[in-house]
């Protein structure tokens, strides 16, 4: 993780999300920017919370994993989101594990700067609303997608959920078998279903299969068939 301390950044990213009034320009003297390379985790589940972060540029997995080690992926998240928003109202340790599936850049707020400039601010009271209840709103919908939709829709969708909307990294995005497992766990299906849809889609020359893994050959293919129905 790399820390960038610069201000008109930061002033950028919030004029090109819409979200410059959402924050007391006191509480912006302290925002700063956390770069995160791919796989890199950006928080980790039980871990105490120390800043609240807005996802500005690129995408992320948040998935949990239970004592006895087994991981479900929840969900996939693009700008503009807020990372850490409901362990910040609750003042709760952190309920989920989130990891940069692309480069990732956040602004950071301390707890403590928040909570001396933002917690009685009603544009952003207003902003943690609405994101909050957004949460819910795709949480509702993927689990009705899970229940509406075969399995070869569910994974098309995962498989673009997981990947890069930059085409030129396509070439080189590479999915292993154990994404593949997190695949079974978050749409609903098992592991042998997974790998019969696999080479389905190899068939169909959506994706291509070696030994390191599964990769991407098709993904306007793989749009079609998730019907623009994606883990996000």
């Amino acid at each position: 993780m790399k820390v960038i301390n610069d201000h008109k950044q930061v002033d950028q990213y919030l004029s090109e999300h819409k979200i410059e009034a959402v924050f007391k320009e006191e509480l912006k003297d302290h925002m700063t920017i956390h770069r995160f390379e791919q796989g890199e985790l950006i928080c980790s589940q039980g871990d105490s919370p120390r800043n609240l972060y807005v996802l500005v540029k690129g995408k992320v997995k948040v998935y949990t994993t239970s004592a006895e080690g087994k991981t479900l992926v929840l969900s996939f998240k693009k700008p503009l989101d807020l990372l850490g928003d409901i362990e910040y109202v609750r003042g709760s340790d952190i309920l989920n594990t989130v990891e940069a599936v692309s480069v990732v850049e956040v602004i950071a707020i301390d707890h403590r700067h928040l909570h001396e400039f933002g917690k009685d601010y009603p544009p952003f009271l207003q902003f943690l609303l609405r994101t909050i209840t957004e949460k819910f709103h795709i949480k509702s919908n993927s689990l009705s997608f899970n229940l509406l939709h075969p399995v070869e829709v569910r994974l098309a969708s995962y498989l673009l959920s997981v990947s890069s909307d930059d085409m030129d990294a396509l070439l080189n995005e590479q999915l292993s078998t154990i994404n593949l497992k997190d695949a079974a766990n978050m749409i609903g299906s098992s592991y042998r279903h997974i790998n019969r849809v696999i080479q389905q889609f190899c068939k169909d020359g959506l994706v291509e299969r070696d030994k390191r893994g599964v990769l991407i050959k098709d993904r306007e293919g793989l749009s079609i068939l998730a019907g623009n129905n994606i883990y996000e």
